[in-house]
């Protein structure tokens, strides 16, 4: 059964008790800085494997990764490189997801679809940051929706395709679009744009060598 919350309900042992329940590896749906997701312990391989098969989403798609603050980052990750610190300095926190080599035996494989490569975007406030924060732990976030369907931004349709499949759904409104983060990944020492969102290509380009 789905436990469904408005976000102006949430009260500290609220919050306490869904930050529990993602330690559990339960899963949550709530909203980030862009759209809504759906989230559990990046951890647990399980809840993660869980992730996928509620979306209908294929093994082959890796799933972002949120966190709080810079520490996760590092108990994640092997190194940040120059042209990663620089991107990190220019735009986080915000809708800027970047692909970092990962540290071996930490992560779960299945996050990053079987790649060395983990993809984290940090935040530093709203409410999927004080959930993470409150949690200990980051999350993953794929688009709350099933996969092939519009992005989650309507919190009717997200009931409507994941009560009963999800543990907590938290309401925060509706979104009121539905861009998402841009992803990129640096390769000798240069940018490549693998998805644009809500951070332009240009807005890139002023900060580091783009590859076309």
């Amino acid at each position: 059964m789905t436990k469904y919350i408005k976000e102006k309900d949430i009260d500290d042992n609220i919050m306490i008790e869904i930050s529990n329940a993602i330690k559990d590896g339960k899963i949550i749906v709530f909203k980030t800085d862009t759209v809504y997701g759906i989230g559990t312990n990046v951890f647990d391989k399980e809840a993660c494997k869980k992730v996928y098969e509620i979306k209908g989403r294929p093994m082959q798609k890796p799933l972002c990764v949120l966190i709080s603050d810079l520490s996760m980052l590092k108990k994640m990750v092997d190194c940040i490189s120059p042209i990663e610190k620089k991107l990190i300095d220019a735009f986080w926190p915000g809708p800027l997801t970047i692909k970092f080599k990962k540290k071996e035996n930490v992560l779960p494989d299945i996050i990053s679809a079987g790649d060395e490569f983990v993809r984290v975007r940090l935040l530093n406030d709203g409410f999927a940051y004080n959930l993470i924060k409150t949690a200990g732990v980051p999350l993953v976030a794929p688009s709350a929706n099933l996969s092939g369907n519009p992005t989650g931004i309507n919190i009717e349709n997200i009931m409507n395709e994941l009560n009963g499949k999800v543990d907590y759904i938290l309401d925060s409104g509706n979104v009121s679009n539905d861009i998402t983060s841009t992803i990129v990944e640096i390769k000798n020492e240069k940018a490549i744009i693998i998805r644009e969102g809500k951070i332009k290509k240009e807005e890139i380009a002023k900060v580091t060598t783009l590859i076309d």
